[in-house]
């Protein structure tokens, strides 16, 4: 299986957990890294897949037809109605709505469906895998986070070496050592 490609200024960390309750926790950890401007949260996937192999995914930024839709249709159709009274209004909402529905199914902000659909493959059942798209990254405080989640498995991430590295022992549960400056 080939890896979809990342965009190159971004880092793509997926982290595999045994029960959906660790995935969610770490999801939180991630979203107060964020807050406190340690890295720069582009999307998190979250892919759960049962006992029998089959997959839900959650996205956090993609969006949504429908929501994309009725959007399009709320302010073509006042444009319309401004320029073409109650008969503008009517074909500027069908036309706002066809546009935004099209939109969304076109336009892909955050972790790319390729990647998506990788990880829906990539998993094991019985686990849930969060997927972080993320810039600006203090790799220092990334790592002391994800060692909190000893015992959860790296599924992928394109790190820098050394980085990966503190990742992985910090996952297996050993200490990472800081990198000297």
């Amino acid at each position: 299986m080939t890896d979809p490609v990342t965009p190159a200024a971004s880092t793509l960390v997926g982290i595999s957990f045994p029960d959906l309750f660790r995935a969610q926790e770490f999801l939180s950890a991630s979203t107060r890294l964020a807050s406190k401007g340690s890295l720069k949260l582009l999307d998190a996937v979250l892919v759960v897949k049962d006992a029998e192999g089959k997959t839900h995914v959650h996205e956090t930024v993609d969006l949504n037809p429908g929501q994309t839709a009725m959007s399009g249709a709320v302010w073509a159709s006042l444009f319309g109605l401004i320029l073409g009274g109650p008969v503008g209004w009517v074909a500027g909402a069908a036309i706002g709505a066809g546009a935004g529905a099209i939109t969304a199914k076109v336009v892909d902000l955050g972790l790319s469906d390729e990647w998506v659909e990788w990880f829906r493959l990539a998993v094991k059942p019985d686990t849930a895998t969060i997927a972080l798209l993320a810039e600006e990254i203090d790799r220092n405080a990334l790592v002391a986070e994800v060692e909190r989640f000893s015992g959860a498995d790296l599924v992928y991430s394109n790190l820098d070496e050394a980085t990966l590295e503190r990742v992985k022992s910090a996952l297996s549960g050993a200490p990472a050592d800081q990198p000297a400056d």
